[in-house]
């Protein structure tokens, strides 16, 4: 079969994470079958799925939440009675590790971390070591940069608490995945869809420990599935009820509702229709919000107490829900307890509305920010006729000409940059605090959005002067560690073979030094571009 480059790094940056270093062959088999090497991800058992020893379900990350909150509010009780300062209150950790990695990042350490510590080893090591998540959670915390604060007091290193441990071991395994992945096109495939349902860690505790247990049980799952389901199992899911309040809506007519004369919070109704189904436009009123709100009152979590079910885990309250059948989209749904949200939910998972909104952004994504509108419209008519059935969405996506006929015109995220990097330098990252400083720098702190939106997904985002100038700053420093032992002319082969523009053949054949060499081959066209 004849080798099609450009194809390959279509099917390499557009669909996956780029080619990985080493002997891994990834732009040979690209070349070789681009539609085929895409879609061989699609077809693996449970291949999406996430189970690393160490990760617990969101029941039981919320009881250690609780826990330890329990453990700090007896501590500043003790300290208050004691009449000692009140910053003696923190409940006793381990001593700090010596060794441990600072807090505060530099661009120098981000670049320590992404660089291989072997850049000339010939293939990546896959074995359960490198896939197990450090047990003793001492990584570097999410900072700013030392590079960005010259001035700033440097601070020492503080233990971490089970909240920060668990989200850092959390990050680990996805960086991991993402890393190891041959295309990386379902995890590439998470990140859209954990996105698309996003919730934020910045809301709290809470959040912080539930982020990735959150795409684990209600994304992952899902990801090949069928829509309705995955929508589901995100508004039924602990973190999603906590980032949007639901459980703190009550029916105002509801018994609780009616005791503690506190009503209804709109958050998740509205975030359902405008950001996860329908969109703006889609052809619901505020009489349609406010009708789902009351229709999804009683859908909580159980808290620390566990009067309602195992704390942590999805309750339905039926003293908070709203009595009486509601309408909705012009529909009336009766009053049938949790099944009267369930029902509602699969319908307006079923709209017209919701197949245009996702076939957009979907196509949007992968292809272009003003993708084709012939693609949309087959993207949407798949959504419908299959009962929102993703897999076979994303099988027309990548059957699909357009995809392979439009040129690579979106730029990575940062979190698709610092990953690709890591791929190309063949370096499976065992400790996570490094690359979740290169994305606060980079402006896309890990499952942390500013808003319910989630991180935008268009080029006028990312290719902001300020952004790229950082992407230089951590090219350069790390091509300054590694370049000495690494021939960028070799990894341009892997990266783009003769698909890469004579422009930037040139570009890296005349570098006064292999160190900047490196760093215009990790800022280049082909390495950016998707």
């Amino acid at each position: 079969m004849a080798r099609d480059s450009q194809a390959a790094l279509v099917a390499l940056n557009r669909f996956g994470f780029g080619a990985r270093g080493g002997a891994s062959g990834d732009f040979v088999n690209a070349a070789s079958d681009p539609r085929g090497f895409v879609k061989a991800e699609l077809n693996r058992p449970n291949g999406v799925l996430l189970e690393v020893p160490g990760l617990l379900s969101t029941p039981a990350y919320g009881q250690a939440v609780f826990a330890y909150q329990a453990e700090v509010k007896q501590a500043r009780e003790a300290v208050a009675k004691s009449g000692a300062p009140v910053s003696e209150a923190a409940p006793a950790q381990p001593a700090a590790d010596p060794k441990a990695p600072r807090r505060n990042l530099s661009l120098n350490s981000i670049a320590m971390d992404i660089a291989a510590k072997d850049p000339a080893a010939k293939g990546l090591a896959t074995t359960d070591s490198a896939m197990k998540a450090p047990e003793n959670g001492n990584t570097a915390a999410m900072a700013p940069t030392d590079a960005m604060q010259p001035n700033a007091a440097k601070q020492p290193a503080q233990p971490l608490n089970i909240i920060q441990k668990t989200y850092r071991a959390e990050a680990l395994a996805r960086l991991q995945r993402a890393t190891i992945a041959d295309c990386g096109f379902t995890e590439r495939l998470v990140a859209f869809w954990s996105n698309h349902f996003c919730i934020s860690a910045n809301k709290g505790e809470l959040a912080r420990m539930w982020a990735g247990s959150f795409e684990r049980e209600a994304i992952r799952p899902h990801v090949l599935g069928r829509f309705g389901d995955m929508l589901k199992a995100v508004e039924q899911h602990p973190a999603m009820l906590f980032f949007l309040d639901n459980q703190q809506s009550l029916g105002p007519d509801s018994r609780a509702g009616q005791n503690r004369k506190r009503g209804l919070n709109e958050n998740l109704a509205r975030e359902i229709m405008e950001l996860h189904t329908l969109g703006v436009g889609g052809g619901y009123s505020q009489d349609d919000v406010t009708s789902l709100a009351r229709i999804i009152t009683g859908w909580s979590f159980a808290g620390r107490q566990g009067q309602l079910g195992t704390p942590g885990s999805f309750v339905f309250n039926a003293n908070a829900h709203q009595p009486g059948a509601q309408p909705l989209l012009g529909k009336t749904y009766e009053n049938n307890g949790v099944a009267q949200g369930e029902a509602a939910l699969a319908d307006i998972a079923r709209h017209p509305s919701t197949a245009k909104f996702i076939a957009t952004k979907f196509a949007r994504h992968f292809v272009a920010d003003d993708p084709p509108q012939a693609l949309v419209a087959r993207l949407q008519e798949v959504f419908r006729k299959s009962d929102g059935d993703l897999k076979a969405l994303t099988l027309a996506l990548v059957d699909s000409d357009e995809a392979w006929q439009a040129p690579l015109t979106k730029l990575r995220n940062p979190y698709e940059f610092l990953v690709a990097t890591g791929r190309l330098l063949a370096r499976i990252p065992d400790d996570p605090g490094n690359y979740l400083g290169g994305l606060n720098l980079l402006g896309q702190p890990l499952w942390s959005p500013s808003g319910p939106n989630g991180f935008p997904d268009t080029n006028a985002a990312w290719a902001a002067p300020e952004g790229m100038k950082l992407r230089l700053d951590i090219s350069a420093q790390l091509a300054s560690r590694v370049a000495d032992k690494i021939d960028p002319r070799d990894l341009l082969e892997l990266v783009a073979s003769d698909a890469a523009s004579e422009e930037t053949r040139r570009t890296i054949e005349r570098a006064e030094s292999r160190q900047q060499a490196l760093a215009l081959l990790l800022m280049s066209p082909e390495f950016q571009r998707r």
